[in-house]
């Protein structure tokens, strides 16, 4: 890895590990959807530009509003619904409890690409990651949530099976446009669908939020959402996008030290044993002997 790969690869994993911790500071005073709309137009006024000024987004246009019911899909499954029901668990559960449930994305992407007839046999090693997921997310959920919190845990559900099957649809109807497109299209989607969930629901905040929590939303839109994107394709022309993947192993270790030494979340030992058995199932079952290459990460799509 060169030196700009490395500085690379260390601020896109910063960038998204600390969206779960934004997220907590930014919920005390808006609510999830509300976050959801200000989060996807901030990130897409400000990716704008930049894909704007690609050639191959003026030439990909039209074939993407074509495909306009499979951009419907991608951008339901990885953002419109994951983006509120991760709001929504955190105010129940700690960020660094959501990042590591979200952390075993790779593993039900697995099961995905197998259910869809996208993957060959898992063999042996990837049998073995998908038993260490769940028996991290069983650790995790037994030991140390209360029975309080399992209805955010059904939130955290939505949330993994949305980023597992939104990769699974770009790979199928959407992998040959840029990426660039794709994102700023879902983003401009998603903040779209909701205005009028914000105008009918809670309606706009009667007054300006604090600064820390204005502060918190322009750092989650603009470096962790548009700013990661741009990273994400930068790092992906230095490692090609099977050795970029690896950033999935990253972005919860930076939540989980984030939420303790900012939030002074609690770090329980079945907490690090839990965490260490989801990477080691995403490790093993994303490498088994029936993963494709050309199967896009969950890691390489959007993220919080």
């Amino acid at each position: 890895m060169t030196r700009r790969a490395a500085l690379i690869f260390a601020a896109l994993g910063f960038a998204w590990g600390i969206p779960y911790l934004l997220i907590k500071v930014v919920g005390e005073e808006l609510p999830p959807s509300t976050m959801v709309l200000a989060r996807t137009a901030l990130a897409a006024l400000v990716l704008a530009p930049i894909a704007m000024s690609r050639r191959e987004f003026r030439a990909g246009l039209p074939t993407l509003l074509r495909r306009w019911p499979a951009l419907a899909a991608y951008t339901g499954f990885e953002i419109v619904g994951p983006w509120l029901f991760l709001a929504r668990a955190e105010h129940d559960l700690p960020s660094s409890t959501t990042a590591v449930l979200v952390s075993v994305v790779p593993v039900v992407g697995v099961l995905v690409a197998f259910a869809g007839g996208r993957a060959e046999r898992l063999g042996l090693t990837g049998w073995a990651g998908l038993g260490l997921g769940t028996l991290g997310v069983a650790t995790l959920v037994g030991f140390d949530l209360v029975p309080g919190q399992f209805g955010a845990v059904a939130e955290m559900l939505v949330v993994v099976v949305g980023y597992a099957v939104g990769p699974a649809v770009l790979a199928r109807h959407l992998s040959d446009l840029p990426g660039t497109s794709v994102v700023l299209a879902s983003l401009v989607l998603a903040a779209l669908t909701y205005v009028p969930v914000v105008l009918l629901g809670p309606g706009l905040p009667a007054e300006l939020p604090s600064g820390q929590v204005v502060a918190a939303l322009l750092t989650l839109a603009v470096v962790c959402t548009a700013g990661a994107f741009v990273l994400l394709f930068a790092l992906i022309g230095e490692l090609g996008p099977v050795r970029a993947t690896a950033i999935v192993y990253v972005n919860p270790v930076v939540a989980v030290i984030a939420g303790a030494v900012v939030l002074g979340e609690r770090i329980t030992v079945t907490t690090v044993l839990g965490f260490v058995l989801v990477l080691a199932g995403s490790f093993l079952a994303t490498r088994g002997p029936g993963k494709r290459a050309d199967h896009p990460a969950p890691a390489l799509t959007v993220r919080t």
